[in-house]
């Protein structure tokens, strides 16, 4: 399955966070959005990005791009990790209807039932910007968040 391309529209989505509300692209207020899309909120690489996520923010000085993190986790999944890491960004559940989202980003693992490791830059037209897919094992980089941020910021 594809995603959207660069220079078009990202795709909407409508997931509840990690407190049970309902979460939709345009709730960002316009402002650039990093989506970052993990396979589950408790393994190794996902803990240490999401930890590497949370103390590098903002990734680029005076940026106000806003991370959002997407899992096909239950809510409550998310909200104990989220609790477990004092982890205040948005913790998006895409578990029913299941990996909806991360379908429409292209990431989702039809046989293994997982969304797969994907960022989305969307900026503040709602249009996206940037995108990176890595192996399920593979973490991403924090400088190619930095670089991309800073070419939209």
């Amino acid at each position: 399955m594809t995603g959207p391309r660069l220079g078009e529209a990202a795709p909407d989505f409508v997931l509840v966070d990690q407190h049970g509300r309902r979460t939709t692209l345009r709730d960002f207020g316009g402002a650039p959005l990093l989506l970052v899309f993990v396979p589950f909120a408790f393994s190794d690489t996902c803990t240490n990005e999401l930890i590497d996520l949370r103390d590098e923010s903002p990734l680029v000085e005076g940026s106000d791009v806003a991370v959002a993190v997407v899992s096909c986790d239950s809510l409550y999944t998310m909200k104990a990790w989220g609790d477990a890491h004092a982890y205040s960004a948005p913790l998006l559940s895409d578990f029913w209807p299941h990996g909806e989202a991360a379908r429409a980003y292209g990431v989702f693992s039809d046989d293994k039932g997982l969304a797969g490791r994907g960022s989305f830059l969307i900026d503040s037209e709602g249009i996206l910007r940037w995108s990176v897919v890595s192996d399920l094992g593979q973490a991403r980089d924090l400088d190619e968040y930095r670089a991309a941020i800073g070419d939209v910021s």
